[in-house]
Parts: C-alpha cells; sequence; structure tokens
C-alpha cells in the first residue's frame, strides 16, 4: 500500500494494488474509488483532504495474526 498526500491541492491519494483501473466510481464530489478489471479497489483519492480528514498523519501497524486462532489456518 502507498499513501501520498499533496499539499499543494490538498489531496490525498491511497493506492491499495498496483492494478491499472478499468472504472472510476464518485462516492461524492470529494472522493473517488478506483477498480480493476475484476471490481477490485485499486486506489482511492480524496480532495479536499484536510478539510474531511483533518491534518494527515500517517500511522503504520502491521498486527499479525495468531497461528491458532479461530479462522486461521495456521
Amino acid at each position: 500500500m502507498k499513501v501520498q498526500y499533496f499539499e499543494d491541492t490538498d489531496t490525498l491519494h491511497l493506492v491499495f494494488r498496483s492494478h491499472d483501473p478499468v472504472e472510476t466510481r464518485d462516492l461524492d464530489e470529494d472522493i473517488l474509488i478506483d477498480l480493476d478489471e475484476e471490481g477490485r479497489v485499486c486506489s482511492m483519492t480524496l480532495e479536499h483532504a484536510r478539510e474531511k480528514v483533518g491534518d494527515p498523519e500517517v500511522e503504520y501497524s502491521r498486527i499479525r495474526a495468531e497461528p491458532n486462532a479461530p479462522g486461521n489456518a495456521g
């Protein structure tokens, strides 16, 4: 995943997969979702990001599943 914030346009761009999008859907006038050929989300663009979510701060945590947790094939 890649997170990009463009300060000059106040745009937040989240890339979830590196596939080429074939369709863009508008969730509203400021939120766009890009989909690949199988309908999976490739990326999301959020215009006027500071107005929508505040100052962009990114914190990343990867929470690993416990090997013996229910629903885990570990």
